[in-house]
Parts: C-alpha cells; structure tokens; sequence
C-alpha cells in the first residue's frame, strides 16, 4: 500500500498556524442564515453598496477595445491614478513606476514576503494580529516572530521589538490604524521604530524592511490625521486594499507602492513583479483596473461608522463593558465578561448576537465587534449584550 501523500512541509505549517480562524469559520457557518442575527463578526457589508460603485463598474465594463478584458498587469492608468492619488493625500513624490497593483491587500502582503523572504529569514510581526500574518509569513518560507503590544496603551512596545531583532531579521509587519485594537500609532512612536530598524540594519548589515498595511488608513475618527509609517523609514512597503473603503471585501484590488526613499528601486521593482506573477498572477482583474478612477474618488460613510462606534461604545460602557474608543479601523475590542471569550461568544450566539473571540486575534479575554453591522442589528443587538453582561455578573 502506498503511503499517504504529503503535502509540501511549509502549507501544513501555515495550515496549521490557523487553528482558531478555522474554529470560528465553522461557528460562523452554524449562524449565518439564522434569521434577524446581528452579524458583528468580520468586516462584511450589511447594506447595499455604494451607488457610485455599482456605476463605476457599469461604466467600465463596456469594452472600449479589443484587449479591454485581455491580460492585465500594473496598468499605467491604475498606477498613474494610486500615484496622483498618494502625491495629493500624503505630500509625497510617489511615482507610477513605484506602483505595482493586487488582488487586495492579502495578495500585497503576500507578494511582498515572497519577494524579500529567504528561507531562514525571521519577520516580525505585532500581536494581536490579522489572523493570516503567521501563515503568510510561514507559506513564504519565513519565521515567524511575534512581539505584543504595549497592553495598557495598545502602543507598539518598542523595547520589545528591539529584543526581538536578530542576525536573521529580515522585515517587520506594521498594522496602522491596529486591526483589532484601532489604535493608529503616533509619530514619536514611528520616528523611534524608524531609528530602531535603521540601527539595527546597520549593524546586520542588511536591510530590514517594514510591511506598512495601511488598509484602514482613510478610517480615522474624529478628524484624526494620519501618519504612515512609510514617512520615517525609507526601506518600507505601502500596502493597501481599497476592499475596507468601498466596503466591497469580494471585489479585491489594491496596491503595492515603494516611497521614492525606497533604496536600489529598480532591484525592488524587479522582485515585487516577479513575486506579483509567481504568486499566482496577483494582478486585479481588467474590469476593476478600468474603473479604479473612479472608485478612488468614493468612500464609505466615516461619519457614520464614527456614529456608530459611539453609539456601541456608549452603551456598551453604560451596561458595564469595559471597551475603549477606537482611533480609526471599524472595529471595537471590548475586553469579555467571562474570562473565556470563547464561552462568552457562544453565549452571545445563543442570542442572535455573533462576535469574533478574541483568541482568533491572539488576545484572549476580548472579543471583537464590527461596526459595518447596520444600525438595525445594533438596535437589535443591545439588549442581548446587555443580558449576556448581566448573566456572567449573577
């Protein structure tokens, strides 16, 4: 009898680094059709979406050539519009040629691994952190090493970043605003990580990159501005999906761009393309590359996600829920009443009311609620949240 057959050593690593993602999809899976639920689970759209999008994608479907749906790369007009787009909103000379388009922010960080990862690399990556740093991490041939926020502040613990920086060290993933906290990291704190990584270059005598995952960087609260990392640190990655703005997860576009700081350019341009076609053609499709210009001018509503954030917030503290207010993401992470979040999340469950445990995102003892739950399921839900509190106290 012939063996089983072994699948390659580096996806049943990665696999397996997704236990408790795993776990939620099929508790995910047992209430999703179950009627009148408040689905605060992950970042779906619960409303239909923008008109400007469905128009844009209209427009752009009618085909204006012979190759309108032929191959598609990094497509001048996409580049030239993500590069207009990053000189008007960052003050930075961002060039077209710097731009290197993707399948959403996923495939950005993916490709960015792949093309600067060597086997026995290290890459650091902050914690709790998007569920799928590890296993991208571990699938490019990496190691993966994490590094806990500051737990009182949500700050980035520098020290311990230091301390986690070795010979092997060859990139660090920075989430701003932080999925799942919604902290956005000040400047003294980025100009600090730039000096750290600079240091600790120069003395390993090889670049460390950093990952700059800016998903969220247009949902910001209270007319917070935005500092990206990529400003104080040239050897870094800008990485971004426009799946979080438009609200649009299933329709997948986003972007690499190199700042004009970015050391040996042309080498890196060269890789990052390598790495987009080697990870399985990581290009956006035609149809969404046609209609970028447009869909780069629309936003979903902040306004209202910051009134909703307020509103949970309120009431949540007003039960007893010890939860704190959010700087941008669209996500809230109030800490769980019953010490299993898990336990707490079924409980919640049983009334109709569906949450992410904290320990899918490496924080046990929280759990997490996203705001792109419509305000009928957040009408609906404050009762039950109210009633779940109420059961662990008694």
């Amino acid at each position: 009898m012939l063996p089983p057959h072994q699948f390659a050593h580096r996806m049943q690593a990665a696999v397996g680094t997704m236990t408790s993602f795993l776990r939620f999809f099929q508790f995910y899976a047992e209430y999703d059709q179950t009627p009148d639920l408040s689905d605060f689970a992950v970042g779906n759209p619960h409303e239909m979406p923008l008109p400007g999008f469905v128009d844009a994608l209209q427009r752009a479907v009618v085909p204006q050539n012979k190759d309108w749906f032929a191959y598609k790369m990094n497509e001048q007009q996409s580049c030239e519009t993500v590069a207009q787009s990053l000189r008007l909103w960052r003050g930075v000379p961002f060039e077209a040629d710097d731009i290197h388009m993707t399948t959403a922010g996923f495939a950005a960080i993916a490709v960015t691994l792949n093309a600067v990862v060597n086997p026995g690399d290290e890459v650091i990556f902050i914690t709790p952190p998007w569920f799928f740093y590890e296993p991208l991490i571990t699938a490019a041939g990496g190691t993966p090493v994490r590094v806990a926020i500051d737990s009182a502040t949500f700050d980035l613990d520098l020290a311990a970043i230091s301390d986690a920086i070795t010979p092997n060290t060859c990139a660090i993933i920075v989430n701003s605003p932080h999925n799942p906290t919604g902290k956005i990291y000040p400047p003294a704190t980025l100009q600090a990580l730039a000096n750290l990584l600079t240091e600790a270059s120069e003395r390993y005598a090889r670049p460390i990159y950093l990952l700059s995952d800016e998903a969220y960087s247009r949902i910001v609260y209270d007319g917070a501005r935005y500092p990206s990392p990529t400003e104080y640190y040239p050897t870094s990655f800008l990485l971004y999906t426009y799946g979080k703005t438009l609200l649009t997860p299933g329709q997948r576009i986003g972007y690499i761009a190199l700042p004009p700081t970015m050391p040996d350019r042309e080498v890196v341009r060269q890789a990052i393309f390598g790495a987009q076609v080697l990870t399985g053609y990581s290009f956006p499709n035609a149809l969404l590359q046609h209609a970028l210009p447009d869909l780069e001018k629309l936003s979903i509503d902040i306004e209202q996600l910051q009134h909703k954030r307020d509103w949970l917030v309120g009431e949540l503290q007003r039960v007893g829920y010890d939860v704190h207010t959010p700087e941008g993401t669209f996500y809230l992470l109030p800490r769980s009443p019953l010490a299993d979040d898990w336990a707490f999340v079924e409980r919640l469950g049983q009334l109709n009311i569906l949450c992410l445990p904290g320990t899918v995102v490496e924080q046990p003892g929280y759990f997490r609620i996203s705001l792109t739950a419509n305000e009928d399921m957040i009408e609906r839900a404050l009762p039950g949240f109210a009633t779940a509190f109420e059961g662990v106290r008694h």
